[in-house]
């Protein structure tokens, strides 16, 4: 691998080697390869470790790398689509739904989930907790709030507790008509419980995806799901398909 010198440029140095590192990683290296250690990158560049740094500290916020303890640095795997606005309407847990149950609890939500669902605040509803994972790595972690009126045949006795709970809350919504859904995103920060999900910081940049669903005129179940802002992109409409990166040195998709 021959010897690559940083130019002098008006941008600061690690900006611009976050530049030629990026384009490096499209041609040179493909998802999951480790990285050369920073002794052997910061000689390639002919740039400091702490430049170097920096470097590969913006490509991991921006989700081309990724850092794993006792591995080293890889290159990460592409953004994960996530589909808002598509016409197609279904119930969280249909054919296809890429969420895995992992718990539920009757509990009584915030209170801002109470006021979305309709309910009263002190009334109790089913909470299922669902995650998605792409290439190994958690990417997404979801809260599912749905009033008991919406699952009245569910029965406690068949599944009293965890995933089996939670999947049988979502075979239950199965059986009603869905209307509609509606969805709105947000950017945010990870609070705790979310960034342990997500193996994140607390603060770190997530998408929020709020989605209502509506059967029979009134909101039959909310779903807040948190988002890795450093792996997830956002697709509209049917397709999802159209990609254009502002960055020049990445190849459109």
């Amino acid at each position: 691998m021959g010897t690559t010198q940083v130019e002098s440029v008006p941008e600061p140095k690690y900006w611009h080697l976050r530049t030629v590192l990026s384009e490096a990683l499209e041609t040179e290296f493909s998802v999951g390869e480790i990285l050369p250690n920073e002794r052997e990158l910061a000689a390639r560049f002919g740039v400091a470790r702490a430049t170097l740094r920096q470097a590969l500290e913006q490509l991991e916020l921006e989700g081309r790398l990724q850092r794993r303890r006792g591995v080293g640095t890889t290159v990460a795997p592409p953004r994960v689509g996530v589909s808002v606005g598509t016409e197609q309407h279904v119930w969280p847990g249909a054919a296809g739904d890429a969420w895995q149950p992992a718990d539920c609890a009757l509990a009584v939500p915030p209170a801002a989930v109470a006021d979305a669902l309709g309910t009263g605040r002190d009334e109790p509803v089913h909470t299922v907790r669902r995650f998605r994972t792409t290439h190994g790595r958690p990417v997404a972690a979801e809260l599912l709030h749905v009033p008991a009126s919406s699952v009245p045949d569910l029965s406690a006795i068949e599944a009293p507790a965890g995933p089996a709970r939670a999947r049988a809350v979502l075979r239950e919504l199965q059986r009603r008509e869905l209307e509609r859904q509606e969805s709105t995103v947000e950017l945010g920060s990870a609070r705790a419980e979310d960034a342990k999900a997500l193996d994140r910081l607390p603060g770190s940049p997530v998408l929020v995806v709020t989605t209502r669903y509506v059967a029979r005129s009134r909101t039959a179940a909310l779903s807040v799901a948190t988002y890795r802002a450093d792996t997830c992109r956002l697709t509209f409409g049917d397709s999802g398909g159209v990609r254009i990166d502002h960055d020049p040195h990445r190849r459109a998709s």
